[in-house]
């Protein structure tokens, strides 16, 4: 037995978590919480995209949602990598001291 969900219960969740996401990346100041919150933006924009094919019966949204993943995997790897290199080099991992790196 299958359950369903309501598309625009899923769409006000999926905009609500967006909302936070957003929020999240221009509320804070450092540069681990900016990251988390492009993840939740990135998962809410799936999640969009999930309900959006299964209403219409297709699997568009799901390999959307595929997609998504790799271009988050790929936002994880590099972001980690220039907070390191900003905490190496500033000792500090606010998101206004970056303006001063030179290079």
């Amino acid at each position: 037995m299958t359950a369903s969900v309501n598309l625009d219960h899923a769409l006000i969740l999926a905009a609500a978590l967006f909302t936070l996401g957003l929020l999240g990346v221009l509320a804070r100041r450092n540069i681990i919480f900016i990251l988390l919150s492009i993840e939740v933006m990135l998962n809410a924009a799936g999640l969009a995209f999930v309900v959006a094919g299964a209403k219409w019966g297709e699997t568009d949204g799901q390999v959307m949602f595929i997609f998504i993943l790799a271009m988050a995997a790929a936002e994880v790897s590099v972001g980690l990598a220039l907070m390191l290199r900003m905490y190496h080099m500033l000792k500090t991992l606010d998101a206004d001291a970056a303006g001063s790196m030179k290079g």
